[in-house]
């Protein structure tokens, strides 16, 4: 996501050593500018924090540290809104539920998808959440979402037959405050382009429901055009928020640094992969914190809280210490790993790994050939053998490879690695080795 503005403002950091004079500070300052056009930073942007870096470092020391510095207080400072301070980060729940948003974007630019993202966000927080169909003119829209809300039991309110998507909101709204949900978010039509029935139609909706929040779904793959059209919908519907999709696939990353500060309101979220659960909360020092290379261990954290029950975690961490940890509990992190979202995005996460997460293709969970198979192994195995990986001698290694359609070499190398694997987790398991953990990855993040 952050791949070229990320290596970009590395090369201009290596321009200047440790301390050093105006004639590179002049080099470094030119590299960055051509970094971030480079990056699809729009250029208004660009200039703005170009100037606020070099009038940062002629009133103080010329070296490297204070130039990372610079770029890094002021990248937050201009991804912070300036109408609100930055207080509008993530979603923000209103004092009476329901929060009601309503979802607005252009047809083909991700809406409906981010919208179940959005709904499995809150889902996976405890939060009752209830989808309204109000995009009555794209065909088969209707079946999507009910497609999608039912593949992540997420309710969903539609009206069979209805064409007045007014009537459809106002009568989820209804619904919503009858039985008591958090929150309601109102899918909306969207067109190829924007016209004034389009605006039309969204504004009626918008005057009918009172809503909380206007969400606008921006593609990330648009660039600058998505910036333009969001300006468009501000300038309609006052949106409180942009929801920027498909920015897994935008290697540039560049207009999601320049969005709020030319739109004027908050950028909230990112979606970060095709998955539900590949959507993440916009925070602009944590933002920041990873186009440097420094990690984002505290949205990390916020993701695994949601997924990891604690009583679960102690469980399984006392079967480690004990060295019983089965192919049961395998399966079951396994789940678990995958409500988590993109694994590249996850690696991108921890202080000194996001080159790695640059450098391998995102891993599914659900598709990949040595899952398959080590699903295949695993449903092989007696229950027995599952609770007991110590039972699978040569004649059991053998029925589990046949069952599962495989060699038994396969078979003997994902045992020696799921044993090497359990090693580690119980080395790991105790107070001292996590201290030094934490040592190693504290040292990833410090600047060399």
């Amino acid at each position: 996501m952050f791949e070229l503005i990320g290596e970009s403002l590395k090369s201009a950091v290596n321009k200047l050593k440790f301390v050093d004079d105006e004639k590179a500070l002049k080099n470094a300052l030119d590299t960055l500018k051509k970094a971030l056009l480079k990056a699809d930073v729009h250029h208004k942007v660009t200039k703005e924090l170009v100037g606020l870096v070099e009038t940062d470092m002629k009133t103080g020391a010329i070296g490297q540290k204070q130039f990372l510095d610079s770029i890094k207080n002021n990248l937050t400072n201009i991804l912070l809104t300036p109408n609100d301070g930055g207080k509008s980060q993530g979603f923000v729940f209103a004092s009476n539920p329901p929060t009601v948003v309503l979802m607005a974007g252009l047809q083909g630019g991700g809406k409906t998808t981010t919208t179940v993202k959005l709904a499995n966000y809150l889902k996976i927080r405890k939060k009752k959440v209830l989808i309204a169909a109000c995009d009555l003119q794209r065909l088969a829209a209707v079946e999507q979402l009910r497609q999608l809300c039912s593949a992540n039991e997420i309710d969903l309110f539609f009206i069979d037959g209805e064409n007045d998507p007014i009537k459809v909101a106002k009568e989820a709204l209804k619904k919503a405050k009858s039985e008591l949900y958090d929150v309601l978010l109102v899918d909306t039509a969207g067109r190829l382009a924007i016209d004034e029935a389009l605006m039309s139609q969204i504004k009626d909706i918008k005057s009918a429901l009172n809503p909380d929040e206007v969400f606008y779904v921006a593609d990330a793959m648009s660039g600058q055009d998505g910036v333009k059209t969001a300006a468009s919908f501000n300038e309609a519907l006052n949106i409180t928020g942009v929801i920027l999709s498909k920015f897994d696939a935008d290697t540039k990353g560049g207009v999601a640094l320049g969005i709020a500060k030319q739109v004027g309101v908050p950028l909230r979220f990112i979606g970060v992969g095709e998955k539900p659960a590949d959507l993440e909360s916009f925070i602009p020092d944590r933002i920041v914190g990873r186009i440097m290379g420094e990690g984002d261990l505290a949205t990390l954290a916020e993701k695994t809280s949601t997924i990891i029950d604690e009583k679960e975690a102690k469980r399984l961490n006392k079967k480690i210490k004990k060295g019983e940890f089965n192919f049961n509990d395998f399966l079951g992190q396994l789940e678990s790993v995958k409500k988590l979202g993109s694994m590249k995005s996850l690696i991108g996460m921890i202080p000194g790994l996001g080159n790695m997460a640059n450098q391998i293709k995102d891993i599914d969970l659900d598709n990949s050939k040595e899952i398959k198979h080590i699903k295949a192994m695993i449903d092989s195995m007696t229950l027995k053998e599952r609770e007991n990986p110590d039972l699978l001698n040569n004649a059991r290694k053998r029925r589990i490879a046949a069952g599962a359609g495989l060699g038994q070499i396969e078979v003997n190398k994902f045992l020696k690695q799921f044993s090497n694997a359990a090693k580690l987790a119980k080395k790991f398991s105790n107070k001292d080795s996590m201290k030094g953990f934490a040592s190693m990855m504290a040292n990833a993040n410090r600047p060399r």
